[in-house]
C-alpha cells in the first residue's frame, strides 16, 4: 500500500531535517514558520553540504557553487520570514558575468547589460542583434511560465503540471528540442550556441540530450544578473543559517544519521551515528534522494528503491581544484569557461562513452577578483571544476593519473590563452574527485549535480519529493523536483515543507 503525503505533520509536532545544505535549510525555515518545532542535524562540522566552505592559509574557498543566480528566489525566502534579505547577506554584482574560451583565441563574453551583448554578439555574428532581441523575448516567455505555473509549486501527475498552461504556452516551452537545437533557431554562428548551450553544464547534462526549455538558463541570468555574497557563496549559507537559528531552527552539526526509523511504513524518527533515538512523524531528508533510501532506509525499503534507483539517470562527476595562489590575475576574469574544438565529443565522453575526456571543457571562478578579502592580500583564490564521468566509469586507482592529466591540460589551456601559472605559483592546492564528494555528501556514484535533467526527469516525471512507500517521508534538494542549482534547491525546501504540512 502506498504511503500518502497528506497530513503527516501538525502545527507544534516535531520535524527532523536531515542535511544542512540549503535545500535543508529552506525546508527547515519554512516549516518553523508553520509552528513546526525542526531539529535540524549536519554530519559534517558545518552547514552548506555542497555549498561549503574551505579555509587555509588565508584563503577562502567556495567548495561547490560559486555564483549566485535569480536573486529574488532568496529574497522570497527571507520575506517569507518578513525579514530583508540585504540584512543577512550582502550581495556584489558580477559583470560582465561570464567569459567563454576557445583553444583557438576565440572568446566571447555575457554582460546583463544589454547593450554589452548585442555588441558582443554583433561581433561573432554580424546583423544579430534581432536575433538577439528574439532569443530574450523567447526565454523570457519560458522562464515566467516555468516560474508562474511550474517549478514553484508541487504536481503529482503530467496532466496536473501542466494543466495551468494554455495549449499556445505548451507549444511554446520547446521540451520536445534538444538545447542545442532551440538555440539553433536564434543563432548561426557555433560560438554563440556551443557558449549558450554550455549552460547544460550547471544542469550536469549535454545541450544535445537537455530539452531546449533549458535556454532559460542563461536569461536567467541575463535578466536578473550574477552575483557573489560577501564572503563568497558561504556568505549566503550564514546569512540563511542565521535566520533559521533566529526563527528557533534547532541546528546540530556533527551528528551523522545513521539510519530513518520506520514501523508499518510510517516514519518514526531517525537513529544517529552515535546510537541516540530521536522521535518525529516527519523527517525531511537533504542527502542526495538516491543515497537516502540506499542508505539511511530499514533493508525491505532500501531494496524497493534500489530497483527504481537503477532508473534513475544521474548527472555526471567532477574534479574541482582549489588553488591558493600567491599573487592575482589581473587579466582573468571572475568566471571562465574553457570550451574544447570538439565541443560535442567532450560531451559524448561524459554521457555516453563515459570516459574522461583528452580535452575536456571545465570552468573556472576566482571569486577573490571581486572580493579582495577571500585571499591574503596580492594574493588570489582559484576555483576549477572538471565535469567527469560517474564513479563506475573509472576505477578508483585511476583518480590519481587523471587528476594529474586534467591539472596539466588545465595549466596548459590557460598559457595558451596568456595565462600563465607555474606550480611554483600555487601556495595551496586541494583537490576533490568523485569518491571524495560522494563520501563527504553521500552523492550518489558521485554525481555532482544529482539526478539529470532528462525529458522522463523534469516535474513530476522526476523522483518525487515524498515517499510513496513510507508515510511522513520528504525529500530535498537536487535530485527532486524541481532541480539542481542553488535556486532550484532552495525552492525545493519550500516545496518539501508544503508537502509535510498540507
Amino acid at each position: 500500500m502506498s504511503a500518502t503525503p497528506h497530513q503527516a505533520l501538525r502545527s507544534s509536532s516535531t520535524a527532523l531535517v536531515i542535511g544542512g545544505g540549503l535545500g535543508g535549510l529552506s525546508a527547515a525555515i519554512h516549516l518553523r514558520l508553520a509552528g513546526a518545532h525542526v531539529l535540524l542535524l549536519e554530519a559534517n562540522e558545518r552547514v552548506g553540504g555542497r555549498a561549503g566552505l574551505l579555509r587555509f592559509d588565508g584563503y577562502r574557498f567556495d567548495t561547490g557553487p560559486s555564483l549566485l543566480n535569480y536573486p529574488w528566489v532568496f529574497e522570497n525566502l527571507f520575506g517569507a520570514a518578513g525579514k530583508r534579505m540585504r540584512d543577512y547577506v550582502d550581495l556584489i554584482p558580477v559583470d560582465p558575468s561570464i567569459r567563454f574560451q576557445w583553444p583557438d583565441g576565440a572568446s566571447f563574453t555575457l554582460s546583463a547589460r544589454l547593450d554589452l551583448l548585442i555588441e558582443e554578439c554583433s561581433r561573432l555574428e554580424p546583423g544579430s542583434a534581432p536575433a538577439v532581441m528574439a532569443f530574450l523575448r523567447d526565454t523570457r516567455l519560458k522562464y515566467d511560465l516555468a516560474f508562474a505555473k511550474l517549478v514553484s509549486r508541487n504536481a503529482d501527475s503530467l496532466w496536473e503540471w501542466v494543466r495551468p498552461l494554455t495549449l499556445r504556452e505548451c507549444a511554446r516551452i520547446s521540451v520536445w528540442r534538444s538545447l542545442h537545437a532551440e538555440l539553433g533557431r536564434f543563432f548561426r554562428n557555433r560560438r554563440i550556441r556551443e557558449a549558450l548551450g554550455s549552460y547544460g553544464m550547471y544542469l550536469g547534462g549535454s545541450p544535445f540530450e537537455l530539452p531546449g526549455f533549458f535556454s532559460i538558463l542563461a536569461y536567467g541570468e541575463l535578466a536578473y544578473g550574477l552575483w557573489l555574497p560577501r564572503g563568497g557563496i558561504f556568505g549566503l549559507i550564514e546569512g540563511v543559517e542565521r535566520l533559521a537559528r533566529e526563527l528557533g531552527v534547532d541546528i546540530r552539526v556533527n551528528a551523522r544519521v545513521r539510519g530513518i526509523r520506520v514501523e508499518n511504513a510510517r516514519v518514526q524518527g531517525i537513529e544517529l551515528e552515535s546510537g541516540e533515538i530521536l522521535d518525529a512523524p516527519v523527517v525531511i531528508s537533504n542527502v542526495d534522494l538516491p543515497a537516502t533510501n540506499l542508505r539511511l532506509l530499514p533493508q525491505a525499503y532500501a531494496d524497493r528503491a534500489a530497483r527504481r534507483t537503477q532508473r534513475t539517470s544521474m548527472t555526471c562527476g567532477a574534479i574541482t581544484f582549489y588553488w591558493g595562489l600567491r599573487r592575482a590575475l589581473p587579466n582573468m576574469p571572475h568566471h571562465s569557461i574553457f570550451l574544447p574544438d570538439d565541443y560535442r565529443g567532450a560531451f559524448d565522453a561524459l554521457f555516453r562513452t563515459r570516459r574522461p575526456s583528452d580535452d575536456p571543457a571545465f570552468y573556472t571562478s576566482i571569486a577573490s577578483a571581486t572580493d579582495a578579502a577571500l585571499a591574503p592580500p596580492g594574493a588570489a583564490t582559484m576555483f576549477v571544476l572538471v565535469p567527469v564521468p560517474l564513479l563506475e566509469a573509472a576505477h578508483t586507482e585511476q583518480w590519481d593519473s587523471i587528476v594529474q592529466d586534467m591539472r596539466r591540460h588545465i595549466l596548459k589551456r590557460l598559457a595558451r590563452h596568456g595565462i600563465a601559472i607555474g606550480r611554483e605559483d600555487i601556495v595551496h592546492e586541494i583537490v576533490w574527485t568523485p569518491p571524495e564528494w560522494e563520501r563527504r555528501f553521500g552523492l550518489h556514484r558521485g554525481s555532482a549535480f544529482g539526478a539529470a535533467h532528462t525529458l522522463l526527469q523534469n516535474g513530476p516525471l522526476r523522483s518525487s519529493n515524498w515517499s510513496r512507500d513510507i508515510h511522513g517521508l520528504y525529500y530535498a534538494g537536487a535530485s527532486t523536483t524541481p532541480g539542481t542549482g542553488l535556486p532550484m534547491v532552495a525552492l525545493s525546501g519550500k516545496l518539501a515543507a508544503e508537502r509535510a504540512l498540507s
